[in-house]
């Protein structure tokens, strides 16, 4: 097996909770050296859970620097003369209170890449942001849910995670520019990103968003989840093609074309719901899978890990899902998530 993609890149986090932790510990996966840098006492996630923390922090290297002494960025000077980049998710007044931007450090390393993942920007003030709070402000609660019920959030931190996964990304294309400088990322631009044909529409068509029941998609029909003789089945029917694979097995007749079944929407779920009832989730998955058309029945969690075994790796005591990044020629060697300081100062070393 070949060494990582990413072997002979050092990373330094100073990452709490979510965001920063995830984006490094998928650098680390591809082989690069993360040390952590901890305060005193550890990084508060530690107090979640253990798993929890293992969950976003296998893979690195522990190091507790009090950053607000002077022997403390000292220590992270010597870090950041020898590493390639640095990473923090904290509020933009903190960030800059502790000296982890560009100007603060490139005395060090004219070539350090520094990003700063916050709620609103590093201009943008301290405001609290966490998870929650950014899928209610950017539009993604209000657009979730019954069309007569509450917003609804999402069962996961998808800002969180989506924030770091574009850290991640603008961490290395800056390393890859051969420039260090400085990099900034928050969580309410990548959520609005991430909204882009609903934003698009709204933008250039005045069309709000409207939500639908069993989240059905606001243009392909039928594209959403609909209740069957035992279980729930989403099906996404995005062309003619499918819907006539579809139909052949449903046995329904009408509809041929995308526009006609957007136009009758209606009249159209109630058809194919009435179909789906007939059947299991289960068995409706088995029927039209061969067919090739996109569906799945609603698992839970447990069920759909039991059916991914190859997702689920084991690093020191915790099970854990592993890297989703594949690389011909490279398997993770997933390592436990560090004691606190558990390498202290080796990790000043040279990688």
């Amino acid at each position: 097996m070949s060494a990582g993609p990413l072997a002979g890149i050092r990373i330094i986090e100073v990452g709490v909770m979510l965001a920063g932790p995830y984006a490094t510990m998928l650098l680390a996966d591809l082989g690069a050296e993360v040390i952590k840098v901890e305060p005193p006492g550890g990084e508060i996630s530690r107090q979640v859970s253990d798993s929890y923390f293992a969950s976003l922090n296998r893979n690195k290297k522990s190091v507790v620097l009090d950053l607000r002494s002077d022997a403390g960025r000292q220590r992270l000077g010597e870090l950041v003369a020898d590493s390639h980049a640095l990473l923090v998710n904290m509020k933009p007044s903190a960030i800059r209170k502790l000296g982890l931007t560009y100007e603060s450090l490139r005395r060090y390393n004219e070539r350090i890449v520094c990003v700063a993942m916050t709620g609103f920007g590093l201009e943008g003030g301290d405001d609290p942001a966490f998870d929650y709070v950014i899928q209610a402000a950017t539009g993604v609660a209000a657009m979730t849910g019954h069309p007569d019920g509450p917003p609804t959030l999402p069962g996961y931190s998808s800002a969180d995670n989506s924030t770091g996964l574009a850290a991640a990304l603008g961490l290395l294309a800056q390393i890859v520019s051969g420039r260090g400088g400085q990099v900034d990322v928050c969580l309410r631009d990548v959520m609005l990103s991430q909204l882009n044909y609903r934003a698009s529409a709204y933008l250039n068509d005045g069309a709000a968003p409207l939500r639908y029941p069993y989240g059905a998609h606001s243009y392909y029909v039928p594209a959403q989840l609909f209740a069957t003789a035992d279980g729930y089945l989403a099906l996404f029917i995005t062309h003619d093609g499918f819907w006539r694979a579809f139909a052949g097995e449903a046995g329904i007749e009408g509809f041929p074309t995308m526009a006609e079944r957007a136009a009758r929407r209606d009249a159209v779920l109630e058809v194919v719901s009435s179909a789906l009832a007939t059947d299991t989730a289960a068995n409706w998955e088995t029927r039209l899978r061969p067919l090739g058309i996109p569906v799945a029945a609603v698992r839970t969690l447990p069920e759909a890990l039991e059916r991914t075994p190859e997702m689920v790796v084991t690093a020191g005591d915790f099970r854990l899902v592993g890297s989703p990044i594949r690389i011909d020629g490279y398997q993770p060697e997933y390592r436990p998530a560090p004691a606190v300081d558990e390498h202290g100062d080796a990790a000043t070393q040279s990688s």
